[in-house]
């Protein structure tokens, strides 16, 4: 057994390949069984518990309940580790999760801490990196935005971040949304005039740009406020952001009546466009804690044993944004007991405030609270309010976590509807329950990008979508069917290596994360792309996957698709059938994410190579463009009559450039 302590790494989430929006899915329910249908592996299993229990620590550490093929099945805590694995061993008394995992256990694995505080952070830490089945387990867990205030240049910039903060500088957050971080900005570039373009921008100013004329920045590129100033502005902008917002209005209103009673009524005015500026960031939100500087709500609501957490997070006495978590947890657990897991998990790699408010009390309020406030160095409080504006604020999280919840269920139900749609449409023996899309993007051969995107019964599965650098050195360029052949060959003979067959219909692929065997494959192509799809997988030995392909129609028109299937003649679905849009939509999302990969493979290359890939533009031209927009990304993003009022750039160039950037791939 290992009883030393141990420092464990934080956890390394898959890197998403969605949008913005948040893309939590609805996990599935474990189903009950029945305990006498299991009775010998009941047996065995409290067995091996006992067994295990005879060596463990009667001091507080983590404990693992491992299978006999070597999957973590449980990661708990306890004060005394030998007490706790002996309530395992108890013949009777547990509820049908407990017994399923003591049937299954084969061995248990300990590690000790010097605190119970110490315990529950381990314990948060393990679960996110090893995912066991019979935990609850947060999903979706995507970085949060955050607003930085750079501190490597002597004029600091603002501007939004997401991911390791690499840059010096001051980071505020967490944001539920880039969109709530944009808005942040823009208010807070009226309150405190604070630049937000980049530096390559700022140090190619000659004269103030348009946010200056419109009283959004001090224009301290082109010195239009005095470096010692800006600082003050600066300061400001931090003092508010840390929580300090009344104390920056007071100091504003006292700068405003000073000025007044200097009759100074221009500065008079612009402090109080400032303060009003200040106050509307504050009020922007139906729903604001006033008494409250810093604090995140958390509200757990369940119904057809799924469970719904909506948090909100309020800063500097402002709502900056929500987000719903739909956690995968047995239906026995409560709300107040999902709740308690996903606290700690949830700020296992992120920052905590001052303090957490909850819907339900939780069992291990206080120790959570200890051990926040050992990690963030300061006091923590967690409380589930009873009353006034607190308990406002958590029941309209819970009303959220409701409306939320609700609305996921619903489209879980028309989901499988679509789902039995599309099995009777291609004769699949039943509803499939994970469906693979294939696409290529490529421009005349180059920067070729092969791409697959999943969906099953609660939607995309964006955290499985994959894309394959076309590599192969003697492929032609532009060959469809070869570029197909690759990715499958790629895919397919991975997934025999990694996930059997006979294994993946029997475990938990989908939930533990690995590759898991789809039930039906849609490809984006004709009668020729079907035939290489069906070469692939016989020379591999695959079978049972049924195989489609999409031919558009004629023009490209949507509507007007054609199928094609091994044994089938070609068909085609009604105009207005709801299982032909569906098949619709997920044609598109593998198109959207194959040109996706593809632009960003290119605009790599265009990176590497220069602006002088693009016929017509040389380094002088280059030059232009760059002190023009100061970034490639900014020429990226112009319009066609920008680019045709940069100096040097006539209108045939100009179209040449805005071509190359916006060409759609195949």
């Amino acid at each position: 057994m290992d009883d030393t302590r141990k420092n464990i790494e934080p956890a390394i989430e898959p890197e998403s390949a969605g949008t913005e929006e948040d893309e939590a899915t609805l996990p599935e329910v474990e189903a009950d069984i029945d305990l006498d249908a299991d009775a010998s592996g009941f047996a065995a299993g409290r067995a091996a518990i006992a067994r295990a229990a005879k060596l463990a620590p009667s001091s507080p550490g983590v404990y693992r309940m491992i299978a006999a093929s070597g999957d973590v099945l449980y990661v708990g805590k306890a004060k005394n580790i030998r007490k706790r694995i002996l309530a395992y061993a108890r013949p009777t008394g547990h509820v049908s999760r407990i017994a399923r995992m003591i049937a299954a256990t084969a061995t248990i694995e300990f590690v000790t801490t010097a605190t119970e505080t110490e315990a529950l952070l381990l314990e948060a830490n393990l679960i996110k990196r090893l995912r066991p089945r019979f935990n609850v387990l947060l999903r979706d867990d995507k970085s949060f935005p955050y607003i930085l205030i750079t501190g490597d240049h002597p004029a600091p910039q603002i501007c939004k971040h997401r991911g390791a903060r690499n840059r010096k500088g001051d980071y505020y957050g967490p944001f539920a949304s880039v969109w709530a971080v944009n808005r942040t900005i823009t208010a807070l570039e009226r309150a405190f005039l604070v630049r937000s373009c980049s530096d390559t921008v700022f140090e190619s100013r000659t004269r103030p740009c348009l946010l200056f004329q419109i009283k959004r920045c001090s224009g301290p590129c082109t010195n239009e406020i005095d470096p010692a100033r800006y600082g003050e502005l600066v300061r400001e902008a931090k003092a508010f952001l840390g929580g300090r917002s009344r104390a920056v209005k007071d100091e504003l209103a006292a700068e405003m009546d000073a000025a007044a009673s200097d009759l100074d009524f221009e500065r008079a005015a612009a402090i109080r466009d400032r303060l009003a500026a200040l106050s509307a960031i504050q009020s922007q939100q139906g729903v604001n804690l006033r008494s409250t500087e810093e604090a995140d709500v958390f509200a757990a609501h369940q119904e057809g044993g799924f469970t719904c957490i909506q948090v909100f997070f309020f800063r500097a006495g402002q709502n900056w944004g929500n987000r719903a978590y739909f956690p995968k947890a047995d239906r026995s657990f409560s709300a107040a007991e999902v709740l308690g897991e996903f606290l700690a998990q949830f700020y296992d790699d992120k920052p905590c405030p001052r303090e957490i408010l909850l819907s339900h009390e939780i069992e291990d309020a206080a120790l959570l609270a200890e051990a926040l406030s050992i990690k963030s160095g300061r006091k923590v409080e967690v409380t589930a309010p009873r009353r006034g504006e607190k308990k406002l604020a958590v029941d309209h999280a819970l009303a959220n976590a409701r409306e939320a919840l609700g609305r996921k269920l619903a489209d879980t139900a028309s989901q499988q509807r679509l789902l039995a749609g599309l099995a009777g449409a291609f004769g699949l023996p039943r509803a499939p329950q994970r469906i693979e899309v294939y696409d290529n993007s490529h421009i005349q051969g180059t920067n070729a990008v092969g791409a697959m995107v999943v969906a099953g019964p609660e939607g995309f599965r964006k955290n499985q979508y994959r894309k394959f650098n076309i590599r192969s050195e003697d492929l032609t360029p532009g060959d469809d069917y070869a570029m197909m052949r690759e990715v499958l060959t790629r895919r397919f003979r991975r997934l025999k290596a990694e996930t059997p067959r006979d294994e993946a219909e029997n475990g938990d692929a989908a939930d533990s994360g690995a590759a898991a065997w789809p039930d039906l494959v849609l490809i984006d192509g004709g009668r020729g792309q079907l035939a290489v799809a069906q070469e692939v997988l016989s020379g591999l030995g695959v079978e049972g996957v049924a195989l489609v392909g999409i031919a558009k129609g004629p023009d490209r028109d949507a509507g007007r698709e054609t199928f094609f299937m091994a044994g089938r003649e070609p068909f085609k679905m009604p105009p207005r059938d709801p299982v032909l849009y569906f098949v619709q939509r997920l044609r598109d999302e593998a198109h959207r994410f194959a040109i996706g990969s593809h632009r960003q493979r290119r605009r790599r290359d265009i990176r590497e190579a220069g602006l002088q890939e693009i016929p017509g533009i040389g380094p002088i031209r280059k030059r232009a463009l760059l002190r023009h927009f100061g970034t490639l990304k900014a020429i990226e993003r112009a319009s066609l009559g920008d680019l045709a009022h940069v100096p040097g750039i006539n209108a045939e160039t100009a179209k040449r450039i805005y071509d190359f950037f916006h060409e759609s791939g195949r």
